[in-house]
């Protein structure tokens, strides 16, 4: 069954910073990153920063149910560049994200990931044709009311979903996760508790390394 679209208000909160080359978003959850098909799909963060900004262009995505840092370029040469700073991975990306059960310690997730095509949008952990992927998480602190635990995810690769799978592969899903929680786990919360709280990268002018903050909304 097909959900309807219903995106979030408009806010003044979507900007974090703007240059003449380089636009820094906080996405809500719940706002596509680019236009889906059909009309009543055309709402979405980037079409938002291009009533503002028109030379503003897509670099990068975050799923919908996920909030936080993104960022868009103005013009075509910082579109390239900034795309180039993220094929080689010259950016740091850090996430918050809120999972089932008590998880402790640190470590890394290292599964390779491809589209599940029957069933997508979902992806899967395929061991013979899958594409390398790698994340880092720590353990923040526990909930024991809700038992769930606080933790930080750096994602080395950045394939679809890969935080969402990952987390599913170690036993600990992310709450509300429509797409991989268990329903116990998906009950927890009514959005998907995953956040980008950080990015640095590489301004497309001047190459200077700049870094983001974007406080978890939960």
């Amino acid at each position: 069954m097909t959900t309807s679209y219903i995106p979030p208000a408009h806010t003044d909160a979507l900007f974090l910073y703007q240059d003449p080359a380089l636009l820094v978003l906080n996405k809500p959850s719940g706002l596509l990153s680019v236009p889906g098909r059909g009309d009543d799909k055309a709402d979405c963060a980037a079409s938002r920063a291009q009533t503002q900004f028109s030379d503003s262009l897509i670099v990068h995505r975050l799923d919908m149910s996920t909030s936080g840092i993104m960022v868009m370029a103005r013009g075509l040469d910082a579109q390239r560049a900034l795309s180039r700073s993220f094929e080689l991975r010259s950016t740091e990306k850090r996430y918050i994200a809120v999972v089932d059960g008590r998880l402790e310690g640190e470590g890394e997730v290292n599964l390779p990931l491809i589209t599940d095509w029957p069933n997508r949008p979902r992806q899967k952990v395929d061991h013979d044709i899958g594409k390398p992927s790698l994340t880092r998480w720590k353990a923040l602190d526990y909930d024991a009311a809700l038992d769930a635990t606080r933790v930080e995810l750096t994602p080395v690769t950045g394939r679809t979903h890969q935080l969402r799978l990952h987390m599913l592969a170690l036993g600990h899903p992310i709450l509300g996760d429509d797409l991989y929680a268990t329903p116990h786990a998906l009950a927890k919360a009514e959005r998907l508790l995953l956040h980008a709280c950080f990015l640095s990268i590489p301004h497309p002018l001047t190459q200077q390394q700049l870094a983001f903050t974007c406080a978890a909304p939960f």
